[in-house]
């Protein structure tokens, strides 16, 4: 299924999608609307433990919609046992160096191309392969580059073989520029790390992806030339529109346009 995103960036478009943070299947499944072409399982931040990744895996590829996962660290064994139960990719937290991001592709690909160990138990039933050589190349593999270290090795993370792409986690990167940690930044410093994450990728032919807040801000995103854009996190989606609908009926905000519910009480 993660074909789908490499047809996309192939033809110069980008792939919108959703963050996973809450431990639910059915969450998941309400965010797998039309259009979304992947949401992320969140397992290092998000309060998502590996049994419940899984059944949030199925309940997304059920919708049509390719699963990706942010492992919790670059750890071989935590990369090869999410691709084993069928995720379609991962997103590698806190990748700073050459050798780091190596370690991270060297995790999802077979020997001769990495150090992945045998065993899709889940990925062979999701692909309908066994052979090593589709397992192992259908899979994306994105680092997350958070540092000024990271930043200062940037072409060389960008140039490392087998990477699909680099991943911008906006909150972190500010954290390391001294900045506060949120996202959709706008100090000069902050647009100017991400400009250059973006350049790399550019000169080393992978997809920039980013979190960002909105969809709005995933369109500007979109128009700058990332690839891979998050426009919505389920626990933050959740907190915006219990706020905007308590607000509302207080009288303390005008409505906005209705939005569908189910009538179930």
């Amino acid at each position: 299924m993660a074909s789908t995103l490499r047809a996309a960036w192939t033809a110069g478009k980008p792939v919108f999608g959703m963050w996973a943070a809450l431990p639910s299947p059915f969450a998941a499944e309400l965010m797998a609307a039309p259009d979304v072409g992947y949401i992320c399982v969140d397992q290092q931040h998000g309060l998502i433990d590996y049994a419940q990744a899984l059944p949030m895996f199925t309940a997304i590829e059920a919708r049509g919609t390719v699963a990706l996962t942010r492992v919790p660290a670059n750890q071989a064994w935590m990369i090869g046992k999410s691709l084993d139960a069928g995720a379609q990719g991962v997103v590698v937290p806190m990748v700073s160096t050459r050798a780091e991001a190596e370690i991270a592709v060297a995790a999802c690909r077979y020997p001769p191309h990495g150090n992945r160990s045998f065993g899709p138990i889940r990925a062979a039933v999701v692909s309908d392969k066994r052979d090593a050589d589709s397992l192992g190349n259908s899979v994306v593999c994105f680092v997350m580059v958070e540092t000024r270290e990271g930043l200062a090795n940037i072409d060389a993370i960008a140039s490392t073989p087998g990477l699909d792409g680099i991943y911008v986690g906006p909150a972190d990167l500010a954290l390391g520029l001294g900045l506060p940690p949120d996202l959709d930044k706008t100090e000069p410093e902050h647009i100017a790390a991400v400009q250059s994450i973006l350049d790399a990728c550019r000169r080393h032919g992978i997809v920039a992806g980013i979190q960002c807040a909105s969809g709005q801000a995933g369109r500007r995103y979109a128009e700058l030339g990332f690839g891979l854009i998050t426009v919505g996190k389920d626990t933050s989606l959740l907190q915006a529109a219990a706020r905007h609908e308590i607000r509302v009926a207080m009288g303390a905000i005008a409505p906005t346009a209705a939005v569908a519910q189910g009538g179930y009480t």
